[in-house]
């Protein structure tokens, strides 16, 4: 293949995700004003073969099935048990060099040395721009194929040994990390400090501002809608009026406003569902906006739109019961940040979302899937910004009860001031500059 050595495109890299679910393609989204021509998909982009793209085919089913046959009784929980033991991340504590690689590890890599992922290497070659992928393994066939300043973006709070190389001292990459604990984590895992960068996850630019100025008034907003007794606000107005001055109101331009996420693989929906017959009555009385987020899948978008028409609840579509579908993600990320400007409570399994709480938005934690999910769901927690669910089919009893007390305010607020918020900006900013150590970042 021929190699283009012209003179780097300024202020430009290629931005690769994976269409997988939606959590690597959610953290390429935020960077696509410094994406070169567009965010590649290293799966099913137009210059993926017919015979790669079958492959990942295969694997995606098996992703999703195992993600369904969860909920099949007895065997369900079995299958899942085997195929999470692969997905282990081993303790934190005590710090230890775990840098020998895992079974899985060493299979990657054999992947990638018999030209695994090639297609997008060898394409990336035609311009001498940074390479910055939200999934692992093409981050790594990019340093093995000796594609210069790599970063890989990781999306969870810890992760597993097969996000680093089977050797990390012979291919170099940089890691930019959500959290101190990853960083640390990939420290464990053999990757020299200096290649480990904490940046802080991506989030949309429509949702956070240059300097929080959207988030911001997002909150300020939302907070009257999660303390209606005023126990939060009334404790630490003073506080607030320094941070929120003007944006903090007195009275939301928009009703009590929930926003539930269904999985990429739909394993979640009965969640949704009792959620729907518990608010029934709240709805009806204008007191609560539900938001239902189906995705890309439009049979669950039809499953809930019916489910709201039995429950007397089809007047009220378009609505104070809203069912976000979309053909895309692309549009579907679009129409999603648009949604989270007038969300009161984010409800989703703790994913890639679980960084979203950055917006001063309060997480309710639905059972996590999988082991990085079950850490996501621990770090929410220990920061104040996550509240785990309790039974959804009583949601109109223990949800409101929490309301009264300010505690979903609180998680609010923790989550705006605890969580990296400047994730996107300090990618932006660090990628394109020779003095990586020399990079001030803002969280």
């Amino acid at each position: 293949m021929l190699v283009n050595k012209k003179k780097r495109s300024s202020g430009k890299a290629w931005v690769v995700a994976a269409d997988m679910g939606y959590g690597h393609q959610r953290a390429a989204y935020p960077l696509k004003d410094i994406a070169y021509d567009r965010i590649i998909n290293a799966n099913s982009d137009k210059i993926v073969t017919k015979r790669e793209k079958k492959e990942w085919r295969k694997f995606l089913r098996y992703y999703e099935g195992v993600s369904q046959f969860r909920a099949v009784p007895i065997i369900g929980p079995m299958v899942w048990k085997l195929y999470d033991h692969f997905q282990k991340i081993s303790p934190y504590y005590p710090f230890r060099d775990l840098s020998k690689p895992t079974l899985a590890s060493i299979y990657m890599h054999r992947l990638i040395r018999k030209g695994f992922l090639n297609n997008v290497t060898d394409y990336a070659r035609r311009e001498n721009i940074p390479f910055i992928s939200t999934f692992f393994a093409t981050a790594m066939a990019a340093a093995h194929n000796k594609i210069k300043d790599v970063y890989c973006v990781v999306t969870d709070t810890d992760i597993n040994r097969i996000w680093v190389p089977e050797d990390p001292k012979k291919e170099k990459l940089y890691y930019l990390t959500p959290t101190e604990h990853s960083s640390k984590r990939l420290m464990e895992y053999g990757i020299s400090e200096d290649e480990i960068l904490f940046t802080g996850f991506p989030l949309p630019k429509e949702n956070t501002g240059k300097n929080m100025s959207i988030a911001t008034k997002d909150l300020g907003n939302r907070l009257a809608n999660l303390d209606p007794k005023g126990v939060f606000i009334t404790r630490y107005r003073d506080t607030l009026k320094r941070f929120l001055g003007k944006n903090l109101k007195s009275r939301s331009n928009h009703p009590l406003t929930i926003t539930f996420v269904i999985g990429g693989a739909g394993a979640q929906r009965e969640i949704g569902a009792k959620l729907l017959k518990s608010l029934k009555k709240k709805i009806l009385n204008h007191e609560i906006r539900l938001n239902i987020i189906a995705g890309i899948r439009l049979e669950l978008a039809k499953y809930f739109a019916d489910m709201a028409d039995e429950q007397g609840l089809g007047k009220e579509i378009g609505r104070h019961v809203n069912i976000l579908s979309e053909l895309d993600k692309k549009s579907y990320f679009k129409s999603f940040n648009e949604v989270l400007h007038t969300t009161d409570i984010l409800w989703t399994k703790p994913s890639e979302l679980s960084f979203y709480t950055a917006l001063g938005l309060p997480i309710i934690i639905a059972p996590p899937i999988g082991a990085h999910e079950e850490l996501n769901a621990k770090w929410l927690v220990r920061m104040g910004s996550g509240l785990r669910q309790e039974d959804p089919a009583f949601a109109d009893e223990w949800l409101f009860e929490w309301l009264n007390k300010g505690i979903i305010a609180e998680a609010a607020w923790e989550g705006f001031t605890e969580a990296p918020r400047y994730g996107t900006y300090n990618i932006e900013k660090v990628v394109f500059s020779k003095d990586k150590k020399s990079v001030k970042f803002k969280y």
